[in-house]
């Protein structure tokens, strides 16, 4: 993907919640906009958000792109908080983007800000490891596959 033209390190790293039952989604959520239209405010997160979301429904494609993309619901609740980008179209390959595959409706999920070590300061993307140790939320239980990545 294309990130080297654009920097989202000063971006502030959210923990993404549903907003029908607010049970916990991601701890490393990121506000962005969708690339094919930004007019639509979207939350996104790099890393598949374990035991919080499933895969709903078949794939799709937009008219706006032509990204193959999937419903993905709330474990608690069922109700749909967004979609995971199965395949990355080369348009929204070629465009400035965050490398997040895992995005997030606005309409279905708030964000809480996370704080720094210091508990004084946002925490931002670039002083976010790029893969977390657990901490003392049940939010990611990071599997060997992502380890990987």
């Amino acid at each position: 993907m294309s990130t080297s033209s654009c920097s989202f390190k000063d971006r502030c790293v959210s923990i993404l919640c549903c907003k029908f039952c607010k049970q916990v989604l991601s701890s490393r959520g990121m506000k962005a906009v969708l690339l094919a239209d930004t007019e639509i405010d979207l939350f996104s997160t790099d890393i598949p958000p374990t035991n919080a979301v499933d895969f709903i429904g078949r794939c799709y494609f937009t008219e706006i792109c032509k990204c193959k993309l999937k419903d993905i619901a709330c474990l608690k609740c069922g109700n749909i908080v967004g979609y995971h980008v199965i395949v990355p179209c080369c348009s929204c390959l070629l465009s400035c983007n965050n490398g997040h595959f895992w995005m997030f409706h606005s309409q279905a999920v708030y964000d809480i800000n996370r704080l720094d070590s210091t508990g004084a300061n946002f925490l931002l993307w670039g002083n976010l490891p790029e893969i977390e140790e657990n901490t003392d939320e049940d939010v990611l239980d990071i599997s060997a596959e992502e380890c990987i990545r």
